[in-house]
């Protein structure tokens, strides 16, 4: 029962740590239970150990991801019910996945010792926050270094280090916890509690005093400043959005913000997907559209402005040319739908960007060779397509011969990766737009942690972010991770602000997750020396067998 009851506090810790009512510090003492319990069945050699170490680690992330992300299931069916399937698959799944990256810290702390095993225990998960960025049933929401992302004054060194630095930072808290509580455990000595006392709290005091003074520091780097105004016209996803005509959307979506330009306003951004609805803008055809046609009319009245807006762009191929295209047997051709964004002005040819980071079983089909076969074609319906969208291989920056703004047009679910969303700051960006449809999760914690996120990427990148929300939260937010303004959730209307253009590359823009990188290699080293010694007996057993044969 002691066993149960340590697993489900490690639990309730990481969960009443995350975003946006939780409390971060506790991420500090989270593990320590759960490390705890996976010493003592260590300790004792227990049968089946590696089965108890999964399944009570299982129960504590389950715990986690359970009440940290349970407003996924706020996502709608297409008959009005909350669509379940949409929490309890990356519940079930997500917790199984940390539960066996430490069951598999389990088994190489048994095969090499305690110390050994703290050792792995950081680099193996970093090297699972790392994996979980990159494959294609990517879910990075609890990567642990996201937690501290409205206290953007203590993180400022993200800047360095990318949240990973984050997640370094906080096992290692909990492993100088787990350690001298064991040293008080097996000697009674008080001396050991004051050391894990005094070491934790340099090692969390330290790292916050340099991120206050640089926060307090910080010189506000700009080229110059830009007047942006946001839309935000709060269409309802399930109701309006796909159903409503496509010029009555764009016209609605315009109107929202005339009142806000200025002749001093030079960018108007709109919200993911914000036209035109139920359809696409074909991008064989893109100059001649439409719906960017009607743009440039209207712009015709603001000569000095251009639109940065999300769209549902099509794109049509004599010729199958990617795995996502579908065949449509009428018109004997071939077409890609994409998640994209595009900025249109009187001065420069239309340009794109198609989303690359897609919402797995919304936007993307993971493994579909492997899966398909087993569940069928199922995906999410929110509207819109239900098949995989297409991508691009490389980030692209939009730019124009009006202003220096160069925009990093990040869309949605993008805004969590920060090394991806540093490439299109290597590639010149100098702001950053955010696009995003919050709105599938209604008003839940689903939309306040994503514009908590993209509160890190300002920090990592030292870019200022215009985000439009299609309905809500819309922000303005610096290069040190504050919200300057903001449009609540659920309100129809237009944000105004600037944005300072910064050219220089930080650290962690240019090197990227360097801390994974040297993980990956420490855990390889680890994991060898683990294995060596079963792989050497093997390799003599082997030997002693040919040389007994010859013999024979």
């Amino acid at each position: 029962m002691k066993r149960f009851i340590l697993a489900i506090v490690s639990g309730l810790l990481l969960a009443l740590s995350w975003p946006t009512y939780g409390f971060p510090f506790l991420l500090f003492i989270a593990f320590v239970p759960l490390l705890l319990v996976e010493h003592e069945i260590t300790v004792k050699k227990e049968k089946f150990s590696a089965w108890k170490v999964l399944g009570l680690s299982y129960l504590a992330f389950f715990l986690w991801n359970g009440v940290a992300t349970q407003w996924l299931h706020f996502a709608q069916n297409p008959d009005g019910s909350n669509s379940w399937m949409a929490f309890l698959f990356p519940l079930f799944v997500n917790s199984l996945l940390m539960a066996v990256v430490f069951t598999f810290f389990h088994f190489i702390k048994r095969k090499t010792g305690t110390r050994c095993g703290i050792v792995f225990f950081p680099t193996v998960w970093i090297c699972f926050e790392k994996f979980h960025l990159n494959w294609e049933m990517s879910w990075p929401w609890l990567n642990l270094g996201n937690a501290f992302a409205n206290y953007p004054e203590i993180i400022q060194w993200y800047e360095v280090t990318g949240t990973l630095g984050g997640t370094l930072w906080v096992l290692l808290i909990n492993l100088i916890f787990f350690y001298y509580i064991r040293a008080f455990q097996v000697t009674r000595s008080k001396t050991y509690i004051w050391k894990s006392l005094c070491y934790s709290l340099a090692a969390i005091g330290i790292p916050i005093a340099i991120s206050f003074l640089r926060y307090q520091s910080y010189p506000k780097k700009t080229l110059k400043k830009i007047e942006v105004v946001l839309a935000q016209p709060a269409l309802d996803p399930y109701t309006d959005k796909y159903n409503w005509d496509g010029s009555v959307i764009l016209k609605e979506l315009l109107r929202t913000i005339e009142k806000d330009i200025t002749p001093n306003t030079q960018f108007v951004v709109a919200p993911e997907t914000a036209f035109p609805g139920n359809g696409f803008v074909l991008v064989n055809n893109l100059e001649n559209d439409y719906y960017i046609a009607q743009i440039k009319e209207w712009l015709k009245k603001y000569p000095r402005l251009s639109l940065v807006s999300g769209v549902s762009l099509a794109e049509y191929f004599a010729h199958q040319q990617t795995s996502t295209a579908r065949y449509l047997e009428r018109h004997n051709q071939w077409i890609d739908l994409y998640n994209s964004a595009v900025q249109v002005n009187l001065s420069d040819p239309v340009q794109y960007y198609n989303k690359s980071k897609l919402v797995v079983g919304v936007e993307h089909f993971p493994y579909a060779a492997i899966l398909k076969p087993i569940i069928g074609k199922y995906m999410m319906n929110f509207g819109g397509s239900m098949e995989s969208l297409g991508v691009q291989k490389q980030p692209d920056i939009f730019i124009n011969s009006k202003n220096p703004l160069k925009v990093a047009p990040i869309i949605c679910y993008e805004s969590i990766y920060g090394e991806y969303v540093g490439e299109f700051v290597k590639r010149g960006a100098n702001a950053i737009f955010i696009m995003t449809n919050d709105s599938w999760w209604r008003d839940s914690q689903g939309h306040k942690q994503l514009l908590a996120y993209a509160r890190l990427r300002a920090i990592e990148t030292r870019r200022d972010i215009a985000r439009s929300a299609n309905s809500g939260i819309s922000a303005f937010i610096n290069q040190r991770g504050d919200i300057i303004s903001e449009l609540g959730y659920g309100k129809k209307g237009a944000l105004k602000g600037e944005v300072n253009l910064n050219s220089e590359l930080t650290i962690y823009v240019k090197y990227g997750d360097v801390i994974a990188r040297l993980a990956l290699l420490l855990a390889g080293v680890i994991l060898a020396y683990a294995l060596s010694p079963t792989i050497l007996n093997k390799i003599n057993i082997n030997t002693v067998k040919r040389k007994t044969d010859l013999k024979k």
